[in-house]
């Protein structure tokens, strides 16, 4: 592998976007242009995104440089946390079978359902009164 590969790939979760890319480096995670401990702000949010990383012994070997957009910070940590798991089988195919049972190349579908006309929110009914 040469000194400037770079690996790109796409999270999602909720109505979070996330762009990564993983380079040749030292560990170093940045997301939107900020550190990913100062932008994440919780330590129990930042080691969700560190997960897939460690799990294939890769953390002090790539750097992670993210953008995140839309959701909120977990939804983006989970999102990048997708997007690194996807780089690493661009690196090398061997991750696949950890990453897969750790269930971290799953894309978590789920999303807040939208509200529904002439109801109080998504599955929400007003309180039926007989009188």
């Amino acid at each position: 592998m040469t000194d400037n590969m770079r690996f790109y790939a796409t999270g999602r979760r909720k109505n979070a976007i996330a762009r990564v890319w993983l380079m040749n480096g030292e560990g170093k995670i940045t997301i939107n242009r900020r550190d990913g401990e100062a932008y994440l702000a919780r330590s129990t949010v930042f080691r969700v995104v560190e997960q897939p990383l460690q799990l294939a012994n890769a953390r002090e070997d790539y750097d992670v440089w993210a953008t995140a957009k839309g959701g909120g910070l977990s939804g983006q940590a989970a999102a990048i946390r997708l997007g690194i798991s996807r780089a690493l089988l661009r690196v090398s195919e061997e991750h696949r079978e950890p990453l897969k049972t750790a269930g971290y190349l799953t894309r978590d579908a789920r999303k807040k359902e939208r509200k529904k006309y002439g109801r109080k929110g998504a599955r929400a009914r007003f309180q039926f009164s007989k009188r």
